[in-house]
């Protein structure tokens, strides 16, 4: 078999590997990509890096890792409101493994499908595992979801449940006691953590009552403190109402409640919206989201039931 070169791989990989949309005016094959965003929308652009080793394990699953690294931009769109539209993928990879490229792409693509987002450009060069993508979506001007948008007496919000991914990870790394875990409730926890769902779908339901949101990417303590600090202001969270997923309650309640506070990778939400909004969006949802807390005018984050934390959500260049 012939080696491979760049453009070869380009070519084989990952020229055809989305679907084509009509605001594309040019995509793969030139300097640059030419885009045409519509009108009366404001564009929201975001990037991520993932690394061998630090945000995945060197032996994961390529397709697996494929939906992922898609996945957690996704996120970062859902948390802006924004609808995606395209995106840019630079690949370093240690070797062009026709087995590992062929699992890894099919697995970008099939979420990129979903959320009809078309892979526009990008890079590919040698070196250890890294892969880093850039997103871009449309924002109705109105219809924003911002940070510093959280105002005293709001209701704090989130989807789904927390927690799953960090003790999937747990069990991953084989420090977690798993006797009352069944083995589909341990794959349904490694799963939430290698497959998560981005909450782009959702987030359309949340609009326009929702103005201010964050993903939930380093634990909800850590990213709802974004929250505060943004808009200046406090919260009380109270853990009795903390979503946790079936499989998580069969931990001891200590242990799941610090998983769901703290652990990262969920990709969940967590939004606000005004107090007299709260019960008609919790009616129209229903379990889609849970109400876990409310902002307040001092600017501190309490948790009742008090409770001590080994750690407040994660931090790249936190080594404690």
């Amino acid at each position: 078999m012939a080696s491979s070169t760049e453009f070869s791989l380009i070519r084989d990989y990952f020229s055809a590997l989305t679907d084509r949309r009509d605001d594309v005016i040019l995509g793969i094959g030139d300097d640059c990509a030419l885009l045409q965003p519509p009108a009366g929308h404001i564009l929201a652009t975001s990037v991520d890096t993932l690394v061998s080793g630090v945000h995945f394990f060197a032996d994961v699953d390529p397709f697996r890792l494929g939906h992922k690294a898609l996945a957690v931009n996704l996120s970062d769109l859902a948390a802006m409101g924004a609808t995606p539209a395209w995106f840019t993928l630079a690949l370093t990879l240690p070797e062009a493994n026709p087995q590992w490229l062929q699992a890894f792409s099919a697995g970008m693509a099939a979420l990129a499908k979903q959320h009809n987002i078309q892979l526009v450009g990008g890079d590919t060069t040698r070196g250890p595992l890294t892969i880093s993508i850039q997103v871009t979506g449309f924002c109705d001007r109105g219809n924003v979801l911002r940070r510093d948008a959280a105002r005293p007496g709001d209701k704090i919000f989130v989807t789904g449940s927390l927690g799953d991914a960090g003790t999937g990870l747990l069990i991953k790394q084989n420090q977690l006691a798993t006797e009352n875990l069944s083995t589909e409730e341990q794959q349904f926890l490694i799963d939430r953590l290698e497959l998560p769902t981005p909450r782009n779908e959702l987030v359309k339901e949340l609009l326009p009552e929702v103005k201010s949101g964050i993903d939930i990417s380093d634990g909800l303590l850590a990213d709802l403190k974004h929250i505060l600090t943004a808009s200046n202001v406090g919260a009380v969270i109270n853990t009795e109402a903390l979503p946790l997923s079936s499989s998580l309650q069969k931990l001891k309640s200590e242990q799941a409640i610090q998983l769901a506070l703290t652990a990262g990778d969920d990709y969940e939400l967590c939004f606000t919206v005004a107090a007299e909004k709260a019960d008609a969006l919790t009616s129209r949802l229903g379990s889609k989201i849970q109400c876990i807390g409310e902002i307040t005018a001092e600017p501190e984050l309490i948790v009742l039931p008090e409770q001590s934390f080994k750690s407040h959500g994660y931090d790249h260049f936190n080594k404690t």
